[in-house]
């Protein structure tokens, strides 16, 4: 797919009028997905799919469009061509864009990495014998994921990775959930197979009866899958420079009022795990490891060219959503054995679902346990706990009331597939805190 993208923007690039500069970008995949139910094979089959991008900028304006590619040069030519007519069309009636970001002529990059995953037709017996006679639900998703970027000014990026995933969850006959995920590159049976061994073992203790949990403030250790979704909301009006600018990111308190978090929080974007491209939209290439926050401190935020165009502040190659691309907390020495006996009384949470801003400006984060929390008396678990909705701020469970990070951190893939295979991920460990707020 590589030669095609390059072939048919050149294409494009040779037809240009004088003044006119063009980008373009490519998103596309070949993969495989199989839909599991009560460990049975409901549906399975092939993707092929393939987009193309382009933004046009001429005279001080800018207009895109995009279209899906057949993979047949010629046909594809004849809908490309025509694409970029009804642009020339469309950017004379534009105003004037003043923060226009250029595309570069250079540098050009090329990351290709091959997996040794389940060949497609082996899937279904590589992951369903494990499974028992469980009532086990998931997607697997696996195959190669491609994006690029070029410019006619003669910037050239392509990026192909090769992984798979499988998201599931377990269920109880008395709908009790435990949900888990398994992912990579590179296929290992037995670590598949100690995976959904460990889910089981907190299956098993699923069928104890649930028990309700008072609103209040409790010791609770988060699982990294929880840890990943907190972090997560960092990328919505969080450590976005152009949300700072526009007093609409919880992370002012930080960079206005001198807050700080932990010591023992340290986040970072680190390219070099290769889940996701080092060029953004603009076609430009970040550092493959950036520091955003340092033994609690703020560092950087995350800022487009666009932004600093705007603002007068100096990019760092961020996306222009400003969001995080490859998050990677830095671990800490509680090792996981250790860990509910560390609690001694309080929660153990494995996931937490529908997050959302209750006070934006504030930090504070609401939303829900979900799938395997317990609750802890005396260093052991002892029951699942009822559904319960949580209100608390980030600088409380990153900051003041964090007492202990995990020595050892998980790879929470995206596995979102709507409108294609999402690609990235975030690596960070669980966390203790001293005190969390549960309201109802």
């Amino acid at each position: 797919m590589k030669n095609h993208f390059k072939n048919l923007s050149s294409t494009l690039f040779d037809s240009l009028n004088e003044g006119e500069v063009l980008s373009a970008s490519f998103s596309g995949e070949n993969s495989q997905f199989i839909r599991l139910n009560q460990a049975k094979v409901r549906q399975t089959g092939l993707v092929d799919d393939f987009d193309f991008g382009i933004k046009l900028i001429y005279d001080g304006r800018t207009t895109s469009g995009s279209l899906t590619l057949s993979g047949n040069m010629e046909n594809d030519e004849i809908h490309a061509i025509s694409l970029l007519a009804t642009l020339r069309n469309d950017i004379t009636q534009l105003p004037e864009d003043p923060y226009i970001v250029m595309p570069l002529g250079a540098p050009s990059s090329e990351n290709m990495t091959i997996g040794n995953g389940l060949p497609f037709e082996n899937a279904t017996e590589a992951i369903i014998p494990s499974l028992g006679d469980t009532d086990f639900v998931g997607i697997w998703a696996s195959g190669k994921i491609y994006r690029g970027n070029a410019n006619s000014l003669g910037q050239f990026h392509w990026f192909e990775t090769d992984n798979f995933a499988l998201d599931y969850s377990l269920v109880t006959p008395e709908n009790q959930m435990v949900k888990g995920t398994f992912a990579g590159k590179d296929w290992n049976q037995s670590t598949y197979e100690q995976n959904i061994q460990n889910s089981l073992k907190k299956l098993e203790l699923m069928n104890r009866k649930p028990v309700k949990v008072k609103p209040g403030d409790y010791r609770t250790w988060f699982e990294p899958a929880a840890v990943s979704d907190f972090l997560g909301m960092f990328s919505w009006n969080g450590i976005s420079e152009a949300s700072l600018q526009q007093g609409s990111s919880s992370f002012g308190k930080m960079r206005h009022d001198g807050i700080q978090l932990s010591p023992h929080f340290s986040l970072r974007e680190d390219f070099s795990s290769g889940m996701v491209p080092r060029f953004n939209g603009y076609g430009e290439v970040a550092d493959e490891s950036r520091t955003l926050i340092n033994k609690g401190q703020l560092v950087q935020t995350l800022v487009s060219s666009r932004t600093a165009a705007e603002y007068g502040v100096e990019s760092n190659q961020a996306e222009s959503g400003e969001y995080l691309r490859a998050p990677s907390m830095r671990p800490g020495n509680l090792t996981q054995d250790k860990v509910v006996e560390t609690i001694g009384d309080g929660l153990f949470l494995s996931n937490i679902h529908y997050l959302n801003w209750s006070d934006n400006p504030g930090g504070r984060v609401t939303g829900l346990t979900r799938y395997a929390c317990f609750k802890v008396e005396k260093g052991e678990i002892v029951a699942p706990i009822e559904t319960m909705r949580f209100d608390d701020t980030f600088y409380r469970y990153f900051g003041t009331e964090l007492e202990a990070v995990g020595e050892t951190t998980s790879v929470l893939p995206e596995v979102g597939s709507y409108g294609g295979r999402d690609i990235g991920g975030t690596i960070c460990p669980g966390i203790l805190v001293k005190s969390f707020s549960l309201t109802l």
